[in-house]
């Protein structure tokens, strides 16, 4: 297509030149092709379907869960001369018949339409008659069933790309990881071969910075140095920050709290009314309130450039979950900084959380497994040892915009003042943790295996006896705070699970298991020396002291060319696999199953079993197909 009607065409919708990756999603389209576009939120996605749908002849559809955004982009596109609407529960019946009679006689260029409008009765056969050019789906990661914020109003628009067949479709998402994709591609029946854009996921401007926390007090403590550091003071006017918490009465308290101490803060949560939440949201969108305190209901379609800090007083569920709220900041390209504080008893909390049943449901196993494991990835990175964006970058596979070091989150900042010990050194240390928990498995939780490897004598211990076993004191050199963050670690590593629902009890995975009998090597880094000394001296941990401590997720080194080469192959097998079968992909191998593949590339059966997350029932359903596929290479 001349270069002159596409410049026309971005002027007209009040650009003057592309973004990285824009030019290109933009020609596959206008080429009849069919493309999955990753790019975080505020990373220009809209634009590459609006442009087609300027140029393309008929009404382009796009749909979209967030009514907000459709509202917005819909007044912006008016406001240009370009006819669009939207269709959405938030219209009457007799609004919506009108705007149902414009689109038929092909009175809009663009229709951003609510999933749960596919389901009327009727709303679906209208569409048949369109012979649209382009079908947009946005917020593409709701579709997956498996993903961090799945929709299951979603799960006709695959149904309604068979019907439609439109000659070109483009899924747009602001958060996914290989497999995720792998889902949209699967759920909305798009081929294989579909080329997959990741851009933009690079935002060197935010400080990322995660703290493990003692309490309340420290918590408190962290926001003011935050707000300090970014906003100055209440009506500096520096900008604004949003402090997502957990809980509704946390969001309440915390607004309290920082209005207490003189800044404007207001709180946002579903537990409001409508209108009140439409006053907080206007009130921070127009800069009356310079802090929003909200749980995750907060964010959708806000799109406020000066946000100059976003702290989560608790971890959500997932890196996905997180890098999106967080890069709500920094949005006008400005410094920003990103805190996320945790706690160890975050992870029981959440295992039970997951494994409580709604009014209505059981939850699924398969499912629980799955969130627990995307909340790990999460506590992974926040107490992981490498440069936190590159991290972020090779989670959702962006590996062509690593940093190789931002230099400013606070791992980059502390690297090199912390020490290191031998793999073989580390093992020993994991074999020692583990066989603790091995003792007390099923039957008590992490505190009564830190007493029971510090020697300390307790009547459970006592009754079961637990004070005369091998195990009892076999870490007494080591403080509790050290015990009881190694064990942590153990647990993010993968090695130690938890069961159970009020009082969860922890148990050794099959990982924990071969590890702890020496039939494989322990990939970690216990805490520091100097954390031990500290904390045996009362002093402040390394995650509370601004430092923090170091470790290192299963999936953290990046792969050489040879080792991408292979994960793509098997991502190729997976996705087939999982068509073919029906299920989710990562029923089939998680991501980081596939790049332990890559990297050990087994060669018999017995080698794929040796594999994290390759367990016996995998090798017998699917370790033919994988040892074929990493025999030719």
């Amino acid at each position: 297509m001349a270069a002159s009607t596409l410049d026309q065409a971005l002027a007209q919708l009040g650009y003057d030149a592309f973004r990285p990756g824009q030019r290109e999603a933009i020609d596959i389209l206008m080429q009849g092709g069919r493309a999955l576009l990753v790019a975080p939120t505020g990373g220009g996605k809209s634009l590459c379907y609006q442009l087609p749908a300027l140029l393309l002849p008929g009404t382009t559809l796009v749909i979209s869960p967030l009514i907000a955004l459709m509202q917005d982009q819909v007044a912006g596109l008016t406001a240009r001369g370009i006819p669009a609407t939207f269709f959405a529960s938030t219209l009457d019946a007799a609004e919506a018949r009108l705007r149902l009679d414009g689109l038929m006689r092909g009175a809009y260029k663009l229709a951003y339409i609510a999933p749960e409008r596919l389901a009327l009765p009727g709303f679906r056969d209208r569409l048949m008659k369109l012979g649209c050019p382009l079908v947009a789906v946005d917020e593409a990661h709701c579709i997956s069933e498996w993903g961090h914020d799945f929709r299951p109003e979603y799960g006709q628009i695959g149904e309604l790309l068979r019907e439609l067949n439109p000659p070109r479709v483009l899924a747009c998402t602001a958060t996914a990881t290989p497999i995720v994709r792998d889902e949209i591609l699967v759920r909305l029946g798009l081929p294989a071969d579909t080329p997959q854009l990741l851009r933009g996921f690079a935002r060197p401007n935010l400080a990322l910075r995660a703290a493990e926390i003692s309490g309340p007090r420290e918590r408190a403590a962290r926001v003011d140095a935050v707000l300090a550091e970014t906003l100055f003071a209440p009506g500096a006017g520096r900008g604004s920050a949003i402090v997502y918490t957990p809980t509704r009465r946390l969001a309440e308290e915390e607004s309290q709290r920082l209005a207490a101490a003189g800044w404007r803060a207001t709180a946002y949560h579903a537990g409001l009314s409508g209108e009140l939440r439409a006053l907080a949201q206007a009130a921070f969108t127009e800069g009356r309130a310079e802090i929003v305190c909200a749980t995750n209901a907060f964010g959708m379609g806000i799109d406020r450039g000066d946000v100059r800090a976003v702290v989560h007083l608790g971890p959500p569920g997932s890196i996905e979950a997180y890098y999106q709220e967080v890069g709500r900041a920094g949005r006008d390209g400005g410094n920003a900084v990103g805190l996320m504080c945790w706690q160890q008893s975050d992870l029981p909390l959440r295992r039970r959380l997951l494994e409580s049943p709604g009014s209505d449901f059981t939850p699924d196993p398969d499912v629980i497994e799955h969130k627990w494991n995307l909340f790990l990835e999460l506590i992974r990175w926040a107490d992981g040892a490498a440069c936190r964006h590159d991290a972020i970058l090779r989670y959702f596979g962006d590996e062509a915009e690593t940093l190789h070091g931002c230099g400013r989150c606070d791992v980059c900042l502390a690297l090199g003042s912390v020490d290191e010990v031998s793999v073989e050194e580390a093992t020993q240390l994991a074999r020692k943790l583990l066989s603790g928990i091995a003792r007390v498995q099923n039957r008590y939780g992490l505190k009564q295996a830190v007493r029971l490897l510090r020697g300390e004598s307790e009547d459970r211990l006592e009754r079961d006896g637990l004070t005369r076993v091998a195990t009892f004191g076999l870490l007494r050199d080591r403080s509790e705070a050290w015990i009881q963050r190694a064990l942590s670690r153990c647990v993010t590593a993968g090695w130690i699970g938890f069961s159970g629902d009020q009082h969860p009890v922890v148990r050794l995975t099959d990982d924990g298991v071969a590890i702890m009998r020496g039939q494989r090597s322990a990939r970690w880094l216990p805490p520091p020396d100097a954390e031990r000394s500290a904390a045996s001296n009362g002093g402040a941990r390394g995650g509370r002291s601004g430092r923090p401590s170091r470790a290192v997720a299963m999936d953290e080194e990046p792969l050489d060319s040879i080792e991408a080469l292979i994960f793509e192959s098997l991502r190729e097998l997976r996705l087939d696999l999982a068509k073919s079968e029906g299920v989710p992909a990562y029923v089939i191998a998680h991501d980081r199953t596939l790049r332990e593949l890559a990297r050990l590339r087994p060669r018999d059966e017995d080698e794929l079993r040796a594999v994290p997350g390759f367990g016996e029932r995998r090798v017998e359903r699917y370790g033919e197909a994988f040892l074929d596929v990493l025999g030719r290479r």
